[in-house]
């Protein structure tokens, strides 16, 4: 295929997407919340580190912040699920999104280290609410659009989050080192309310069925279903190993490593995330009409192959941006693709439990990834054997795959 071809392919799927988003209100809608919320959000992740920095807290409490941004969303998933099935989507949406705005004024009153604890409690509360609205758009796409273009709306998703990260993440930076850690959380909860506002104004037409069984009746239900289909079962635990993608702290210590003593600190970590997030915004429009099924097999090669490139190109700053472009190009395909596959063989009762569950796994293995990889760097292990060590984490989910697509997809 020429490079000609392949622009002229790129751009036509893009005009897909920005025929789907002109057809579908609804999703139209939710995109452009999504992007607000995920832009601002930035804001105050940014503004809770430099505020931590200032304190002069320990590595200790900055790992146990960075930690609460996952635990919410893998204690709460069987509650949240459960009531995702009974609530009414808008209205869930809007309560959700009411508790960001709170929760994120709420950091305003945080003033010195003996706010610690109100911190923490803030900060489970906030990713909690994040966490559930996630879950709940992501069991609503399936209800109100068609089987046929649910893809296009996850790669949508996943787009949206990998701008939202690129910009946001400089953007942010300066609003913090312009105005200020207090004015960044005001400005958060501003780009909520926009959010709020939006959705407010949207109908939202879901037939939700009512049920008097109990939220344990419901939860055992659940664990029944999964048994009963071993393929929704299988195909949760393939999303989840693109959680092994969760590079933040490798990326810091390769920083401290090999980058700190040429460029600043800050900036290093901005720039090898960034450069990640172009692939991550690019990948889709490139593979989305190539992956299918049995493809899928091939971009879990593909992602441990750019792997393997980045730890040999690692102690050289400049490559190692340029490989890393090509680590995130895979990856959103794999997390979008992985998510429709679970949509499409989730029966409609169970979205949302599964779609809990699913995100509960998915966080799960993005947490332990990250643990795992300061423990590795503590007892000596260098940072090019823990990415190959990711990378042939890859190849052997690849052949996982391969084994649900022969016994549960394949026809």
């Amino acid at each position: 295929m020429s490079k000609t071809t392949a622009v002229f392919g790129t751009m036509a799927f893009m005009k897909q997407y920005i025929e789907l988003l002109k057809n579908e209100y609804v999703l139209r809608r939710l995109s452009t919340i999504q992007l607000i919320s995920y832009f601002g959000a930035w804001f105050s992740n940014v503004a809770i580190y430099t505020m931590l920095i200032e304190m002069n807290v320990s590595a200790g409490v900055i790992a146990l912040v960075a930690a609460l941004h996952f635990l919410p969303g893998v204690i709460q998933a069987p509650l949240s699920g459960t009531l995702i099935d009974r609530l009414s989507p808008k209205k869930l949406m809007l309560s959700l999104l009411f508790i960001e705005i709170i929760s994120t004024l709420s950091l305003l009153m945080i003033n010195n280290i003996s706010f610690l604890w109100f911190l923490y409690i803030i900060i489970f509360i906030r990713m909690g609410a994040a966490s559930f609205y996630f879950t709940a758009e992501m069991s609503l796409l399936p209800r109100i659009l068609h089987h046929n273009i649910l893809k296009q709306a996850n790669e949508i998703h996943s787009i949206i989050w990998s701008f939202s990260y690129t910009v946001g993440m400089a953007v942010s930076g300066f609003v913090v080192y312009m105005l200020g850690v207090k004015i960044a959380f005001v400005l958060d909860a501003l780009f909520f309310f926009i959010g709020f506002l939006l959705l407010y104004n949207v109908q939202i037409e879901v037939i939700v069925t009512k049920s008097n069984e109990s939220v344990i009746k419901m939860m055992k239900k659940t664990f029944t279903y999964l048994k009963e289909n071993r393929d929704v079962l299988h195909l949760m635990l393939v999303h989840s190993l693109v959680g092994l993608t969760s590079f933040d702290a490798i990326v810091a210590l390769m920083v401290d490593k090999y980058y700190s003593a040429m460029i600043a600190t800050a900036l290093a970590l901005g720039l090898m995330h960034s450069s990640r997030a172009i692939g991550l915004v690019f990948g889709p429009m490139f593979l989305g009409k190539w992956i299918n099924d049995k493809r899928l097999f091939y971009l879990f090669i593909f992602q441990g192959s750019a792997l393997l490139l980045w730890s040999y190109v690692m102690e050289y700053f400049y490559l190692s941006l340029l490989a890393s472009v090509l680590v995130g190009f895979f990856t959103t395909t794999l997390w979008s693709y992985s998510y429709t596959l679970l949509q499409h063989k989730t029966d409609k009762s169970y979205y949302g439990r599964i779609v809990a569950y699913n995100d509960m796994t998915f966080l799960t293995v993005a947490s332990v990834t990250s643990l795992l990889t300061g423990e590795f760097a503590k007892i000596g292990f260098s940072l090019q054997s823990i990415v190959v060590f990711m990378a042939a984490a890859f190849f052997m989910s690849s052949f996982y795959y391969m084994w649900i697509y022969k016994k549960y997809l394949k026809v």
